[in-house]
């Protein structure tokens, strides 16, 4: 669990309720129906409408990263970088067949079965950077679905406070529905601007960033495997991939 996202997500909270009691708006100021249903259910409904179904599912697959990142640990890997040069050295490319099948990773198995299937080392650079390339292309797409709701959402805010101004305007002859009018209209801003600063583009930021790091480690993987397919000593493997590290 990411703890700086769950903290983050609930001072987010905080400062929408917590300021709004403070300005003496209260908790009900902050309800309404009608501004969800423009400015929520309509940001779902543009970005359903410019986003490929298959980019859609892969973000909705990907979003609990932000609270719940995928196990990152490059010096884990280095050591089984280092393992399987040590087993390749010592019972050859074929000793490492056995490893394959327990790599829960795809990328790893598949690059390990390369290795041991004796491609040439540029044969697998190759075919892994183009893994590397598509993954990265996918998850960045998808991480570009949060960013377009982040850019949705503060528009459609202003069309449910214009909206919500044109049902005022309709009631002028009474004055006793101004003031709750207005607020109401106002609200729809609210949430097209707290949700877009708040949520969509943070989550979309966090998960580019994790996409980074990610193919980082992907880079790191293919290094390891071309050096471990060219024969080098366990020794400058480590050190050609401790710049992974910093």
């Amino acid at each position: 669990m990411d703890i700086f996202s769950v903290v983050g997500l609930l001072l987010a909270i905080a400062s929408l309720i917590g300021g709004s009691m403070l300005k003496g708006a209260g908790l009900a100021a902050l309800w309404s129906p009608a501004a969800f249903v423009i400015v929520i259910v309509g940001t779902v409904a543009a970005i359903l409408l410019h986003t490929p179904p298959s980019v859609f599912g892969r973000a909705m697959r990907i979003s609990p990263w932000t609270l719940k990142p995928p196990v990152s640990d490059r010096q884990a890997l280095i050591a089984q970088m280092l393992e399987w040069s040590n087993v390749s050295r010592r019972q050859g490319l074929l000793g490492l067949e056995s490893h394959v099948e327990s790599q829960g990773d795809p990328f790893l198995r598949k690059g390990l079965q390369m290795l041991v299937d004796g491609l040439e080392p540029e044969a697998i650079r190759h075919m892994l950077e183009i893994e590397l390339h598509g993954e990265e292309h996918q998850d960045l797409a998808a991480a570009k679905v949060f960013e377009g709701m982040g850019i949705y959402a503060p528009t459609l805010g202003i069309v449910g406070a214009v909206l919500g101004l044109i049902a005022v305007m309709q009631n002028l002859a009474d004055p006793s529905k101004l003031g709750h009018g207005i607020a109401a209209a106002f609200t729809a801003t609210i949430y097209g601007i707290a949700s877009a600063n708040l949520l969509f583009l943070p989550m979309a930021a966090k998960l580019k960033s994790l996409i980074g790091r990610r193919s980082g480690e992907r880079e790191l993987v293919i290094e390891g495997l071309i050096a471990i397919a060219q024969g080098e000593n366990p020794r400058n493997i480590e050190a050609r991939l401790a710049g992974f590290l910093h």
